[in-house]
């Protein structure tokens, strides 16, 4: 059955096959978005946030978008306060945890997965033994 939603930016209803919950609409707006940003930066190399924000009359907020979506990447790193990891709090220069959040995430991750996968194969072990077939010994068939 399909996924209808409305769209969180223009309020359409659109069918969702995942990602960002915006239609294809607001999708192609923000590729074309990313392209003059991209073009910007090519152009102008080292640009600062609020000179791409001014130039470009785009809001702060969707090019930190971008970089929370590791799509841009902050070059200078000193004094960096644009993004922060969602873990630690430490200054990162694009996506949304810095190397040692995201190292600890996947080891985690891995960890429950493996977990589930041992839950999984015990019970499926269980129930194959529950329909095991099972011969009676002769004196007790009498």
């Amino acid at each position: 059955m399909p996924d209808v939603r409305n769209c969180r930016r223009c309020g359409k209803l659109y069918n969702y096959i995942g990602g960002a919950p915006i239609c294809p609409v607001c999708r192609d707006d923000d590729e074309k978005d990313f392209k003059r940003v991209k073009d910007y930066l090519y152009q102008y190399l080292g640009a600062t946030l609020s000179q791409v924000s001014t130039e470009l009359d785009m809001s702060v907020e969707k090019i930190k978008m971008f970089l929370r979506d590791g799509r841009l990447e902050i070059i200078n790193n000193e004094g960096n306060m644009i993004l922060e990891c969602e873990g630690c709090g430490k200054a990162i220069k694009t996506g949304r945890f810095c190397d040692e959040c995201s190292k600890g995430l996947t080891n985690d991750l891995k960890s429950t997965a493996s977990r589930i996968n041992q839950s999984i194969s015990q019970s499926e072990a269980e129930k194959r033994r529950a329909v095991e077939m099972r011969y009676l010994n002769k004196d007790e068939r009498k």
